[in-house]
């Protein structure tokens, strides 16, 4: 049966399931490629966009911020802020970029159980919940600023989330084809999930933490 044999068919090789070796450093989340060579005075633009932003959004939330609205609360034109972001999303991202990088700079170098020392295990119940917690903090912002469903997955700051559980995972279970293993697992911390779950359903972040961390069992009790 084709379905027979593609369920037979051998896996392709994983990588070799170690951390970066050396300090560790913050993978890329969404910020422009020229980022580091930006301009002092650029800069100085940015920061204040990105002021403006962050002010409209604590006033009328994440719906409040519009390129134009933006534009008028830092005494720019309007250009200057799509010059910047390209567009809505890529301004709402770059909000995120501070808590992403905080986040990563955790999980890569921080203190156990979410950064090094810890049993990889351990470090995945650790990230799970710190992700979770990040994003009820941030629901509307999350929501507003996620890429359209054609880049979704393929944005940085979802790639390094992905690759960094991917990494746990084959130090755990390394005969599972951890790639995938990774996707399921982050579906459980998708900001449009846990929006469903807590504004719609209205379940406590306590049991979305308690079911994390049984789903973290539940995938590697084999190696418990």
């Amino acid at each position: 049966m084709l379905y027979a044999g593609f369920m037979s068919a051998a896996l392709p090789p994983f990588p070799k399931p170690e951390e970066p070796d050396g300090t560790p450093r913050l993978l890329e989340v969404g910020s422009a490629a020229d980022e580091p060579c930006l301009r002092a005075d650029a800069a100085r633009n940015r920061a204040r966009l990105l002021e403006a932003a962050s002010e409209l959004i604590a006033e009328h939330g994440a719906a409040g911020v519009t390129m134009e609205a933006v534009a008028a609360a830092a005494g720019v034109g309007k250009g200057t802020v799509f010059r910047r972001f390209g567009d809505r999303t890529g301004l709402l991202t770059a909000l995120l970029d501070h808590s992403a990088r905080k986040l990563q700079g955790d999980f890569l170098g921080g203190p156990p159980p979410l950064g090094p020392g810890a049993p990889p295990a351990d470090r995945l119940r650790a990230f799970g919940v710190a992700v979770l917690y990040r994003s009820a903090e941030q629901l509307d912002l999350q929501l507003a600023a996620q890429p359209e469903p054609t880049r979704r997955f393929s944005h940085p700051s979802v790639t390094a989330l992905h690759t960094h559980v991917t990494v746990l995972l084959r130090q755990i279970q390394p005969e599972a084809d951890c790639d995938l293993l990774a996707q399921t697992l982050l579906a459980y911390l998708d900001p449009a999930l846990i929006h469903h779950l807590t504004r719609q359903c209205g379940m406590p972040m306590d049991r979305l933490e308690t079911g994390w961390l049984d789903l973290v069992d539940r995938v590697t009790r084999a190696q418990v």
